[in-house]
This record gives structure tokens, C-alpha cells and sequence, in this order.
């Protein structure tokens, strides 16, 4: 384990150092992130007006709902996006072959060999709006409260990296993998918005098929001391269940990986 956390305190260290190199990019990555921010607040309030709600939620608990969607879009940008996009180049490329003969677990690698701090503005913004966003609806959490947000936004990240991740090991069969891979990210990002504004069949489809609702409105239930025990352990189960089924995946894809040497 101890070799795990030094190789990530070397890959980390390396992507950091190469992209702080940059500073009118990473500058221009921090307006890039507030616009988009300001963009989605702007859709979200074509939805309220005086005394209207959206599925039984105010404006300032949507907001919260909102800012947990940054929160897991920037997570997205730090981590996701740049490791697991890199898969099919790898792929592609033959270069799969140099990771599975590495002396570390190749899901690891392709998982968490780099990261954007450019994801990171968007993550504290996030976080800032669930802030403010609870304070407005006169939230008050405990410390047990806090533990049960971060818990849930754990899972919420673990849901979020295992269904990428099941799409990324498809490229073992199918090179091409972007349009699946912009199909999900065009779901989940219906959770910017409480699952409870969204038809039943979409409430169902949101819960336990493509499981959105724990990304953003559970957690949010969370803040605002709605969320019922069942809920939360069914989120935890299908983290737990969505992550041993990537794993599992990404074990039977290799079986067929033809090796750019062979």
C-alpha cells in the first residue's frame, strides 16, 4: 500500500508541476469555470419565480443540489477526465501494453496517473454554494451531518468514476468510445436539477439504473436533513456494487486485449 501512495505523490506532484508551467492556461481554465458556473445558475433560475418551486424544492435548495453538481463536475475535470479519456489512446496506440507490464495494478495507473488542478476552482466553488446555499435554507448540520455529506459525496464520486470507467474498458472491443462516453456525461448532467422535478419513470431510471440522484440530491436531502437511512445505505450498496462490477469488468476486458507485440 505504502508504494501506492508514493507513486501517486510522484505522479501528482509531476502533473501539477507541468501544468502550473502554464499560467495564462490555467488562468484562462478559471474564467472558463466561473462563466460556466454563472451559465448554469442562469438556466436554473428560468425555473423559479415568485413563490414557484421546482419539485418541491426552493430556490436556495436547488442551489445546493447545484452545488454538489459542481462539486462532482470538477472532480470530474481533476481526475476523470484527463485518466480515463487516455485509456483508448492507450488502447489504440499499443501502449497498454508498457501499463500491464508495469509493477503496479494497471486500473490503478489509468485511473489516477494524472491529474488537472484546473478541476480544483471548480470543486471549492461547488462546495461555497453548498455553503451558502444551506445557510439560505436555514440548514444546520451537526458534525455527524458533515460526516454523512462527505460519506455520500464519496460514493457519489465512486458511482461517477465506476460507470466512466466500465465505458473507457470497452475500448478493448470498440476503439472508439467518445460518443458513449458524451452520452453519459449529457445524463448525469440531469442532476444539476432535485430528482424530484423529473417525471416518475425518470425518478426511477435516475435512482437505480443511471443513479443520479445520489451524485447531487441525496447529498443535498443530506444538508437540509431530509435523507432517510434506507436511501443512504441503498446509495452506499450501489457504489460499493457499480465499483467490484468496473473492477470485474475491466478483469474480463483484458482477457481480450490482443498485445500491440503480438
Amino acid at each position: 500500500m505504502g508504494r501506492y501512495f508514493k507513486s501517486l505523490r510522484r505522479f501528482w506532484g509531476t502533473a501539477v508541476a507541468s501544468q502550473l508551467e502554464y499560467q495564462l492556461n490555467v488562468l484562462i481554465e478559471l474564467v472558463a469555470v466561473g462563466l460556466s458556473l454563472l451559465g448554469s445558475l442562469f438556466m436554473l433560475s428560468l425555473f423559479f419565480g415568485p413563490g414557484r418551486e421546482l419539485g418541491g424544492w426552493s430556490w436556495h435548495e436547488a442551489l445546493i443540489v447545484q452545488g454538489f453538481y459542481t462539486v462532482l463536475d470538477g472532480m470530474a475535470s481533476t481526475w476523470l477526465r484527463p485518466n480515463l479519456s487516455s485509456i483508448v489512446t492507450h488502447v489504440r496506440e499499443g501502449t497498454l501494453d508498457f501499463v500491464l507490464l508495469k509493477p503496479i495494478d494497471s486500473q490503478f495507473w489509468l485511473s489516477l496517473r494524472t491529474i488537472s488542478p484546473a478541476g480544483l476552482p471548480e470543486i471549492v466553488l461547488g462546495l461555497l454554494l453548498v455553503i451558502w446555499g444551506g445557510h439560505q435554507a436555514g440548514a444546520a448540520l451537526t458534525p455527524l451531518g458533515i460526516a454523512v455529506v462527505l460519506v455520500m459525496l464519496f460514493a457519489g464520486g465512486l458511482i461517477l468514476y465506476s460507470l466512466w470507467f466500465l465505458i473507457a474498458a470497452t475500448s478493448i472491443w470498440f476503439v472508439k468510445t467518445w460518443n458513449a462516453t458524451e452520452v453519459l456525461r449529457a445524463v448525469l448532467a440531469s442532476g444539476r436539477y432535485p430528482v424530484a422535478a423529473y417525471p416518475a419513470p425518470l425518478r426511477l431510471l435516475f435512482t437505480l439504473v443511471i443513479p443520479v440522484a445520489f451524485l447531487t440530491t441525496v447529498p443535498a436531502e443530506v444538508v437540509l436533513g431530509r435523507a432517510n437511512a434506507p436511501m443512504l445505505w441503498l446509495g452506499l450498496g450501489l457504489a460499493v456494487g457499480f465499483f467490484v462490477a468496473a473492477r470485474q469488468f475491466w478483469l474480463y476486458a483484458l482477457r481480450y486485449y490482443t498485445s500491440a507485440s503480438s
